[in-house]
């Protein structure tokens, strides 16, 4: 028999009656987005902090099991660097791509598909998931031409040109997850590595997906980075070029407002950029009535 002692430390953080109310509040958000395709772009400190990387595992499942349709597109960027340094290569950068030489776009290859890609399938599938992996050399996801700069050559960098959403909505159809790696081929046999944020815009934009969930290291577009209570909720898309301008959007924050307009204009619903290192911020963000993070529309 437990002791008294014993017994507190199995006590659950909140009664059966709380757990019954947040279920009722959840469900006309449950109801909302049943069947709806939301791309999850994966990256940040929950790839990295175990706890977190549990957490988003666990949302992400819990969506494909109340109906939801969830596509995972990945990044690994501090994971890429961590390897060069390691084979003795010293990460390089211009306008905030990573230059990309033969050997680079190799060893990207490695650590994105064989490595992160497989991981996240795995946990997946551990906690009783159904997913599938995939880079964007499958069925020729994504196909991509080389970014040219006048300044500088950032080598086997590549923007993406044509989404071919086939296998996606094929692997949706049958109830699976798909999990994405930012590859993509050329016309040709080159292999581009391309910007995780991109990738899943134009992945989210080719499937019209009804949301567009941007995982980050900050809470969101705030006017004072140093001030949590800045934080902006809502920003129309017409505002985004004087946010630029004022420097309110500055550094990797752009790319990622650019990515939004750019998954806008081809026909997605709305896009969040949220705070990955907030534990379950994805059913925070679809399942409450506040949400967090900032929309953008």
């Amino acid at each position: 028999m437990k002791t008294n002692t014993e017994r507190e430390c199995y006590m659950p953080a909140v009664s059966d009656r709380e757990r019954a109310n947040i279920l009722a509040e959840a469900l006309p958000y449950i109801q909302k987005f049943a069947g709806a395709v939301i791309v999850v772009k994966y990256g940040g400190h929950a790839m990295i902090d175990p706890e977190l990387k549990e957490k988003v595992i666990l949302d992400i499942l819990l969506l494909s099991s109340v109906g939801l349709k969830p596509v995972v597109v990945h990044g690994g960027g501090p994971e890429i660097s961590a390897m060069l340094k390691r084979v003795g290569k010293e990460s390089a950068f211009a306008h905030g791509l990573r230059v990309t030489d033969a050997e680079t776009v190799e060893i990207a290859s490695m650590v994105l598909v064989g490595k992160l890609n497989t991981e996240i399938v795995s946990l997946l599938n551990a906690h009783g998931g159904r997913a599938v992996g995939l880079s964007g050399h499958d069925a020729r996801l994504l196909v991509a031409e080389k970014i040219q700069m006048e300044d500088v050559d950032l080598g086997f960098v590549g923007e993406v040109k044509k989404v071919n959403p086939a296998i996606i909505n094929c692997l949706l159809a049958e109830g699976y997850i798909p999990v994405i790696s930012p590859l993509a081929g050329g016309e040709g046999h080159e292999a581009y590595n391309v910007n995780a944020d991109t990738a899943a815009g134009c992945i989210a934009g080719a499937l019209k997906a009804d949301k567009l969930l941007l995982l980050t290291d900050v809470r969101g577009i705030m006017r004072d980075v140093n001030d949590a209570s800045t934080l902006l909720p809502f920003i129309d898309r017409d505002e985004i070029p004087a946010l630029i301008a004022d420097g309110t959007l500055r550094g990797g924050m752009i790319p990622k407002a650019e990515c939004a307009l750019s998954a806008l204009d081809l026909g997605v619903r709305g896009v969040q950029i949220i705070d990955g290192r907030e534990p379950h911020a994805i059913l925070l963000e679809l399942f409450t009535a506040g949400g967090v993070g900032t929309m953008i529309g």
